[in-house]
């Protein structure tokens, strides 16, 4: 879809666009941590692992296209910009992305198959406090990149012509 944009502008909106989808997926995936984080004070006996399940299948799609769609996207659009400022302050930023893609994929293996959910069920309560502080940095190291490599680049779109 963007490999086809001819000019900045198309490229921008079809970035925001991207962007914009994978932030919706953020607010779901964190609307379904928060009812399995309740649902673990409430009664962790009794939880329906299959809310674990649906937890662990939002994060990692939402990990997913960061990695293999939005990120790669916003730095061909730093790219298109001619922004090396830009591209070096994300490179920094996705070195600091990883340890907490580490600990999505420990969470995903802990919790991967219903024996080991039901095996490591005491322990959800601590995973999810590890990755509410572990997703609370990488939220704001993505908003950072969504900053430098896409939203400042706004004005520009509407003034540029042609991608290279």
């Amino acid at each position: 879809m963007l490999e086809e944009c001819t000019t900045a502008a198309e490229r921008f909106r079809g970035v925001h666009q991207l962007v914009d989808r994978w932030l919706d997926q953020r607010r779901e995936m964190l609307v379904c941590f928060m009812d399995l984080h309740e649902a673990c004070v409430n009664d962790l006996e009794q939880l329906d692992m299959t809310r674990v399940n649906r937890f662990i299948e939002l994060l990692m799609d939402y990990i997913s296209a960061g990695h293999f769609e939005v990120y790669p996207q916003l730095k061909e659009e730093g790219r298109v910009f001619e922004d090396t400022q830009a591209l070096a302050a994300a490179e920094k930023l996705m070195l600091r992305l990883e340890p907490s893609t580490e600990l999505v994929l420990s969470f995903d293996e802990d919790f991967s198959s219903p024996t080991r959910c039901q095996h490591y069920r005491t322990r959800l309560p601590e995973w999810l406090a590890r990755l509410q502080e572990g997703l609370t940095e990488r939220f704001a190291l993505e908003d950072q990149l969504i900053q430098r490599l896409h939203a400042v680049h706004e004005p520009l779109a509407h003034s540029r012509q042609p991608v290279a």
